[in-house]
C-alpha cells in the first residue's frame, strides 16, 4: 500500500512539474523576435535615408515576408503614412493583430498585415484595392529574398550529392531574378533589399526548396541581371552605385561580409 502511494505521489509531482514547465514556456518572451528586427533596422536605415531627410515621412511601404515587428519600428522612426506587411504564414507571429490594432495608440502610421504570397497576383491586387493605392513608394525585402525561390531544384549543383525526396527538405529551388525583381518593381517604385550572406550555413527557416542562402555564384548572376536592367545603389558591403567597375569589387568583397544591402529602381 505504501509503495503504491509513493508511486502515485511521485507521478503527481512529476505531472505538476511538467505543468509548471509548460506554463513557464508559454509565459516566456522570445526576445529574439523583438531584437532581431532592431538589428536589421540598423543595417538598412542607410538605404532609407540615402537621398534626403524625411524621405519616408508620409510614404507607403510594402514589407515582403514581414516579421510584424520591423513595421512597428519603421513607423516610430520614419513616420510613414502606411506600412503593409505580407507573409504566407503568421503562425510564429501571434501578436500581429495586437500590433495592427494597438499601434495606432502611439503612431499615426497605418500598419496592416495580410496573409499573402508575393506570387499571388489576385490577393495582391485585392490588397491594393483595399488600401486604395496603385503602387507602393517602397518595397522592403529584408532577409527574405532567398526564400523567393520558385524554380527547379539546383541542390546537386551546389557542391554536394543530392537526391530529391518527397518532402523536398534537402532541395534548394532556383532563384529567378528576372521574375522576382519585375514583380517587386511592379509593386513599388523602389525596392530595398537586405540579405544575410552565410553560404555554408544551414537556413533554419527554409520551407521545402524555398530557402538556402545565396552562393557567391548566385549573387554574381543576380547582380549581373540588375546591372543590365536597373539602377542599383549599394550600402553594404560598401556605398557605391552598381556599374561594371564596382561589380567586380562587390563580388570580391562578398567573401568578407555577412550582409548585403542595396536598393533597386527602374532606369
Amino acid at each position: 500500500m505504501s509503495d503504491r502511494t509513493d508511486k502515485k505521489t511521485e507521478k503527481e509531482e512529476c505531472t505538476e512539474e511538467e505543468k509548471n514547465d509548460k506554463k513557464k514556456e508559454e509565459t516566456e518572451v522570445d526576445w529574439d523576435i523583438w531584437t532581431d528586427p532592431l538589428e536589421e533596422l540598423s543595417e538598412i536605415e542607410d538605404a532609407f535615408e540615402a537621398d534626403e531627410k524625411d524621405k519616408l515621412h508620409g510614404k507607403t511601404l510594402l514589407d515582403v515576408g514581414t516579421d510584424c515587428v520591423k513595421p512597428l519600428y519603421l513607423a516610430l522612426k520614419f513616420e510613414l503614412g502606411l506600412i503593409v506587411g505580407i507573409n504566407e504564414d503568421f503562425s510564429l507571429y501571434t501578436f500581429a493583430s495586437d500590433i495592427q490594432r494597438k499601434s495606432k495608440l502611439f503612431t499615426e502610421t497605418k500598419v496592416h498585415f495580410y496573409s499573402c504570397s508575393l506570387f499571388d497576383d489576385e490577393q495582391l491586387n485585392k490588397i491594393l484595392r483595399e488600401e486604395k493605392i496603385e503602387k507602393f513608394d517602397f518595397v522592403l525585402v529584408s532577409k527574405t529574398l532567398h526564400h523567393l525561390r520558385t524554380g527547379k531544384c539546383i541542390a546537386s549543383k551546389r557542391g554536394s550529392e543530392h537526391r530529391c525526396r518527397a518532402d523536398e527538405k534537402c532541395c534548394v529551388y532556383q532563384f529567378k531574378e528576372q521574375e522576382v525583381f519585375d514583380r517587386l518593381l511592379r509593386l513599388g517604385n523602389m525596392v530595398i533589399v537586405a540579405e544575410a550572406f552565410y553560404p555554408p550555413d544551414k537556413d533554419e527557416d527554409k520551407i521545402r526548396g524555398r530557402g538556402g542562402y545565396f552562393t557567391t555564384r548566385e549573387w554574381k548572376r543576380i547582380f549581373h541581371h540588375l546591372l543590365k536592367k536597373y539602377k542599383v545603389e549599394f550600402f553594404r558591403p560598401f556605398r557605391c552605385s552598381l556599374d561594371k567597375k564596382n561589380f567586380r569589387k562587390i563580388i570580391t568583397k562578398l567573401r568578407e561580409v555577412d550582409i548585403v544591402c542595396f536598393h533597386v529602381e527602374t532606369k
